[in-house]
């Protein structure tokens, strides 16, 4: 209750000709306050098992969701910039991370890799209402950069995840470094057969001429979505249930064709039940009293480095795309903002370790959940300021003035659920 209070106090804030801030940042903070207020801390108990149950269906939720988004006719027409912007800042800052993180603080390659994942994700829940304004205002809609930008940002979180969880399996396997390899390769091959038969089976099952048609298909997929990562987690898999939940809700969707619409609102109203619980209890992992000074600030200036690296490489991928300088730079800095996939699986390598009673990979765990929580608060709302700053200035607008009413908005719906 405190989580969706906080939500509701920070989207009340509107500042002008500004995107509104995005609500998980008042759930965070208040879950955040829960843990870290010395009187209130006292009375709250959070079981851990309890958290990370929820945490891991609301896991699931948001990456059924993420599949449902997925637009195939958009991935058809995709662009070469398009493939660039979604997959080259993402790779880039996840190396630049395992780099940066290794050697200032000096965490194994494998979770340097598992943080640079968890940081290479894009936040639509930021990107797509600020593009969405700028939308309507024209801004950048001759040439394409406001569906540029939502369009890859759900592909960029997809390969994220992908990364992230092909690491985590091999950060908590055992064995040779070759066997390791071959087991994240194998829970990616895994994920991506299990997704599959599940997402054709539920394509023709329920029949069409049963009742509550809607109903009984969202509650399969969001039930199979639980079952596959709470399942693959349970089989010593952990790393292939993300990305069969993503493959099954892909696919369950393409066979829906328009009719999908309605799963995603049902679907929709999950997470809205568990977009709260997921940011509220992420901000009470983070205890200021368990904190080293030196993690928060060698985790910050991990974070601007990679940052740092990701904006430039991105005004790289998007040279030779046909865009003028400002909105080059333009769209370098709208490539910035971190939230949802960050809350989401931020706490997901911290969970594994509890469970495995390892205080090493604990302290991991609680490095790589720190940086996730700094980016959050860092680049959320700097980057909604950012945009909304910069993209009437930077960004060209139609002479005519009916340039609204040109925009197809039917894509823009596909990734406001991120």
């Amino acid at each position: 209750f405190t989580a969706l209070v906080g939500g509701k106090l920070v989207a009340l804030i509107r500042l002008p000709k500004l995107p509104p801030f995005p609500p998980l940042l008042g759930m965070l903070l208040m879950g955040f306050l829960l843990k870290n207020i010395p009187v209130v801390t006292d009375n709250v108990l959070i079981n851990y098992t309890w958290s990370a149950s929820l945490r891991n269906i609301a896991l699931a939720v948001i990456l059924a969701r993420a599949g449902l988004g997925l637009d195939p006719t958009a991935l058809r027409k995709l662009k070469s910039v398009c493939i660039r912007v979604a997959i080259g800042p993402c790779i880039i800052e996840a190396c630049t991370t395992a780099l940066v993180s290794h050697f200032l603080m000096k965490l194994p390659w494998v979770w340097g890799f598992i943080l640079g994942f968890v940081l290479g994700a894009v936040s639509p829940a930021v990107v797509v209402p600020s593009m969405l304004l700028l939308q309507r205002d024209g801004y950048g809609v001759e040439q394409g950069i406001p569906t540029l930008l939502m369009a890859a940002g759900s592909f960029d979180d997809i390969l994220a995840i992908t990364g992230f969880t092909t690491c985590l399996g091999m950060a908590f396997a055992t064995g040779s470094t070759w066997y390791n390899l071959l087991r994240g390769v194998l829970e990616v091959a895994g994920g991506l057969l299990v997704g599959i038969l599940l997402g054709f089976l539920i394509q023709y099952f329920p029949s069409i001429d049963q009742k509550h048609l809607v109903m009984k298909r969202s509650f399969l997929v969001l039930g199979l979505s639980v079952f596959a990562v709470f399942g693959s987690g349970v089989a010593g898999f952990p790393g292939s249930g993300g990305l069969c939940t993503l493959v099954l809700a892909f696919l369950a969707g393409l066979g829906w064709g328009t009719e999908k619409a309605r799963v995603e609102e049902v679907v929709g109203w999950a997470w809205d039940v568990f977009q709260p619980l997921l940011f509220g209890l992420i901000g009470a992992e983070i205890r200021i009293s368990e904190l080293e000074g030196h993690t928060v600030g060698l985790g910050i200036a991990s974070l601007l480095i990679a940052l740092t690296v990701r904006i430039l490489f991105t005004f790289v991928c998007v040279l030779c795309a046909g865009f003028n300088l400002r909105e080059k730079i333009f769209i370098a800095l709208a490539w910035m903002p971190k939230a949802t996939v960050q809350a989401a699986i931020g706490s997901t390598a911290l969970d594994m370790a509890r469970a495995k009673d390892d205080k090493q990979l604990q302290k991991y765990g609680m490095d790589v959940l720190a940086v996730a929580v700094l980016a959050i608060l860092l680049t959320a709302p700097l980057g909604a300021l950012v945009i909304g700053l910069s993209g009437p200035r930077l960004l060209q607008r139609p002479k005519d003035s009916a340039c609204g009413e040109r925009v197809k908005p039917n894509l823009s719906s596909f990734f406001l659920g991120m």
